[in-house]
């Protein structure tokens, strides 16, 4: 560093502890240390989280590094650069004065650069007999060289943390998928189960991973849906080798292809036969009456049908029903398909499906027909209420996600 002593600024700016720090630190460069500016530049820039800098700040960095001359950084090349304001606004790409004057400041406390003040203020060089600089007044960037390794394994560690944050990223996202489509399936076959407190587990760790966070944030809410994945996969487990041992492949294999449904939101009847149209009872397959979905997780899926209960709250099944009724009404759903629904999926089940019917009644034409439709598919075992809701719980819980 150019002089040894301690200098001071100019004017009123006062002298603080972290301007004496960088000059102390800028004297024990050593006198081979040398640095490329602009790789060491791109180093500041992947360090900035961790340097506590704003980018605007990187910019009259970048500026700044323009102005020397040479493409190394080193003692011997001289480390003053002494532009004018005006110099420096148009190479930061016209930032106002003012705000110049800040992010010099916050480059300064942040140990990256220290002033070394003229006895008028003003910034220049004085060349000696040989048109050398013999001395210089401006703005140091030794503290920068001093601090060079240090810059670089901080962008090294915060290279390693974004690595591992999107690896950890990419485990949650499967994850999550995994968890949406096991508990569907479970649903689907009617797997025993705490599935509502199963569900309630899962929303919970999902609704507390922040939109902006850190590895050291995501690893304990992957490990705790990984640990949530591995107990519903066991009690799957469970039942694929109590089936496997009462009953023969073919059984299996049929029951999966009943089992492949389409969700409420790929499907809507459009043909008069599926409006209105009931299936021939001939060469149907026997009916087996539908599996009932705990009451919180229907309410949690199809919030809006609360409104419609008694005093507009739904608390129990028989609040449900009441309130099914009265969304039948509203949607101009005719007695008689909701009589066949009743008979087919069951009160309850009814009441579901008109909840969630109620909740994508904009993009359904006909409701009447709808239902019909659907009846119709669980009298030929080829419709689920599971994957229905959880489909409308991960609606739900993207819409809550976007409005936090």
């Amino acid at each position: 560093m150019q002089g040894g002593n301690v200098t001071t600024p100019f004017g009123r700016r006062s002298m603080t502890l972290g301007m004496l720090a960088s000059q102390y630190m800028s004297r024990e460069i050593a006198p081979e240390t040398s640095a490329d500016k602009w790789k060491l530049f791109r180093a500041l820039c992947a360090a900035k989280p961790r340097l506590g800098i704003s980018e605007r700040s990187l910019s009259v960095m970048n500026a700044l590094l323009s102005f020397y001359p040479e493409a190394i950084l080193s003692e011997e090349n001289g480390l003053i650069v002494f532009p004018s304001n005006m110099q420096l606004s148009l190479r930061a790409h016209g930032m106002a004065e003012a705000t110049l004057r800040r992010h010099i400041t916050a480059l300064i406390d942040a140990g990256l650069l220290a002033r070394r003040d003229s006895p008028n203020g003003k910034r220049y060089a004085r060349k000696d007999g040989v048109g050398a600089i013999d001395e210089a007044y401006g703005f140091s960037l030794a503290p920068l060289l001093s601090r060079a390794r240090e810059i670089e394994q901080m962008a090294a560690d915060v290279e390693m943390e974004r690595l591992r944050l999107r690896k950890l990223r990419e485990r949650l996202t499967i994850c999550r998928r995994d968890i949406g489509k096991l508990i569907e399936v479970a649903l689907d076959v009617g797997v025993e189960g705490n599935w509502e407190a199963i569900h309630q587990q899962y929303r919970s760790l999902v609704n507390s991973i922040p939109r902006v966070s850190t590895a050291a944030v995501i690893a304990p809410i992957l490990e705790g849906l990984e640990k949530l994945r591995h107990e519903i996969s066991n009690l799957l487990e469970i039942r694929v080798k109590a089936q496997n041992l009462s009953g023969s492949p073919d059984q299996t294999e049929r029951h999966k292809q009943n089992s492949n449904t389409k969700s409420i939101y790929e499907f809507e009847p459009s043909s008069r036969e599926e409006q209105g149209a009931k299936p021939s009872k001939n060469n149907e397959p026997p009916h087996v009456p539908m599996k009932a979905f705990p009451l919180g997780m229907v309410l949690q899926a199809c919030p809006t049908i609360g409104d419609y209960g008694p005093g507009g709250a739904v608390a129990s099944w028989r609040d449900l029903m009441q309130a099914a009724v009265v969304v039948r009404s509203t949607l101009r759903v005719t007695p008689s398909a909701y009589q066949d629904a009743c008979e087919i999926m069951g009160p309850e089940n009814t009441a579901a499906v008109m909840g969630c019917i109620l909740e994508r009644a904009g993009h359904i034409n006909s409701a009447g027909g709808y239902l019909r439709d659907l009846t119709a598919r669980a009298r030929r075992g080829e419709f689920s209420l599971g994957p229905v809701l959880m489909a409308l719980l991960r609606a739900q819980a993207d819409r809550n996600r976007m409005a936090s």
